[in-house]
């Protein structure tokens, strides 16, 4: 995906913030849409689809953390969320809500630009219709390598971007240990123990779509010492 074919959705209930997002991502080529608040996004999204969604957390009502859960129950759309609250407990808690990046308040610009191209760039692109799918067996779980979906039967099974792109580094290497700093830079993020912590959130929430028994995992397994493997059938 070419990022100013982009269309993105700000959701801030600070009107200042929300106008010069929106200006700047515009002048960097982005389609814009901005909503003052969660209800005012979900009328939005009634209507429309996007390529990515950046909510503040802190907005009165209905926060970001809990509009990303809802809408993580019915989309896969990258999310990136911006909040005032910067702790590595925090960034956690909305990865754990099924955000794809955290960004904390306040920020440069050029920083969230940053951020969304990097986020945009782990989407997959579409596979031609003329290739042979390339497929994983996870007991139940098919996994199109070519496609970057998962499926149950004949069930979708829903992948955030960033459980899109680590199935892809998985299945790049099946059967071979990853370090969670392996894992961190193959994500393109930045190195450091709250980027790996990071990791592990991810991992459980992917075990939890791919695993019978999440807390005791058959095929994205843990190798003591060594990191995480991706083990198909």
């Amino acid at each position: 995906m070419s990022t100013p074919d982009a269309h993105l959705l700000i959701v801030d209930d600070d009107e200042r913030i929300r106008t010069l997002l929106q200006k700047f991502l515009m002048r960097h080529g982005f389609l814009v849409t901005a909503a003052r608040d969660a209800a005012h996004a979900r009328r939005i999204l009634s209507g429309l689809e996007f390529d990515m969604l950046i909510l503040d957390v802190m907005m009165p009502g209905e926060d970001g953390l809990s509009l990303t859960r809802s809408l993580r129950e019915t989309m896969t759309t990258p999310i990136l969320l911006l909040t005032a609250k910067g702790e590595t407990g925090n960034r956690i808690e909305g990865l754990e809500a099924g955000a794809d990046d955290y960004l904390a308040k306040p920020f440069e610009p050029k920083e969230l630009l940053l951020r969304i191209n990097a986020i945009l760039r782990r989407m997959p692109e579409a596979a031609p219709q003329d290739t042979a799918p390339k497929v994983l067996y996870l007991g139940p779980i098919c996994y199109d390598m070519e496609r970057g979906e998962m499926w149950q039967g004949e069930e979708l099974v829903r992948l955030t971007a960033t459980e899109i792109q680590l199935m892809k580094i998985f299945a790049a290497k099946p059967g071979e240990a990853l370090s969670r700093a392996k894992l961190v830079e193959e994500l393109g993020r930045d190195r450091g123990q709250a980027q790996e912590r990071a990791v592990d959130v991810q991992i459980t929430r992917l075990r939890r779509k791919i695993e019978a028994d999440p807390k005791q995992p058959q095929y994205l397994q843990t190798v003591r010492g060594a990191g995480y493997m991706l083990a198909p059938d």
